[in-house]
């Protein structure tokens, strides 16, 4: 009886078993009843990279769920490049590639009306190494303030001049997928003309740091900077000008009117000489 009740358990495991493979096999068989096949990446398709055909393959993709852009001949692929990276198995789409005739390389993820500049960094200035492609970095400035004598510490000032740039690459790695941090001497980054004039003036007039920031925050910091005497919570005190020397002035005295001389005792003589008589008064 015992030996009976495993035999009808046995059955009952293959028969589950049959029902699962043809249930598999008809699913299948049904997603691809209509034919429907898209391209999607065979291998890892990295940023700027050009597509080849060994590189893409056709899969079975539902006509109801086909993504927009998608491509179904692989030839309309060949030599396109990607403009983001794409795993194996992900769909190549319109919207992931650059323009029909673009080479390959840094150039092709670059927008219309963007620029590529590249500043040096070191292990402090690029955020120790966390500084990846994709992030969105501050650029601050650390230089004297306008007007400035030269070589006045006390007018340094420090000061963000441009938010939210993009970092298209660090050193030659334009890998976005990529999260391990990487100390590099050098990072390119994605920026207006404008900006990319500003930015050379800055790194020519003073020191650059790069400012990591979140990748979903777009808010715009209104700084003014911060100084020396800002930091330290003080003012730089000017010493006072001397005081003028006041001197007085002369005294202005009356004049005394001088006393009538008082005439003194005369005595007056008659003296003859010869013919003549003269009046001498002693």
């Amino acid at each position: 009886m015992k030996a009976k009740g495993l035999v009808f358990l046995f059955v009952a495991m293959l028969a589950g078993l049959a029902a699962v493979v043809l249930g598999t096999r008809w699913l299948q068989d049904k997603a691809g009843a209509d034919g429907n096949r898209i391209a999607v990446a065979a291998v890892e398709l990295q940023l700027g990279g050009r597509i080849t055909p060994e590189a893409i393959r056709l899969v079975d993709w539902p006509s109801g769920s086909t993504p927009t852009g998608a491509f179904t001949d692989l030839a309309a692929l060949d030599g396109r490049v990607a403009i983001t990276g794409i795993q194996p198995g992900e769909p190549v789409l319109e919207s992931r590639l650059a323009p029909v005739g673009t080479k390959g390389g840094l150039s092709a993820v670059v927008p219309d009306g963007k620029r590529a500049i590249t500043v040096r960094v070191n292990d402090v200035v690029g955020v120790a190494g966390f500084t990846l492609p994709g992030n969105y970095v501050d650029i601050m400035v650390n230089t004297e303030a306008a007007g400035a004598n030269r070589n006045n510490q006390d007018q340094m000032i420090s000061k963000i001049v441009l938010e939210r740039i993009l970092v298209l690459a660090v050193a030659q790695e334009a890998n976005r997928d990529e999260t391990k941090p990487r100390v590099v001497n050098a990072v390119t980054l994605e920026v207006t003309p404008e900006q990319a004039e500003r930015l050379d003036l800055a790194r020519s007039v003073g020191n650059l740091s790069l400012v990591l920031r979140n990748q979903v925050d777009s808010n715009p910091t209104a700084t003014a900077g911060i100084t020396k005497a800002m930091l330290l919570r003080t003012s730089v005190e000017v010493p006072p000008a001397p005081a003028p020397v006041k001197t007085a002035a002369p005294r202005r005295t009356s004049a005394k009117p001088r006393p009538a001389a008082v005439p003194s005792a005369q005595v007056c003589v008659e003296v003859i000489r010869g013919v003549n008589k003269v009046n001498e008064c002693f």
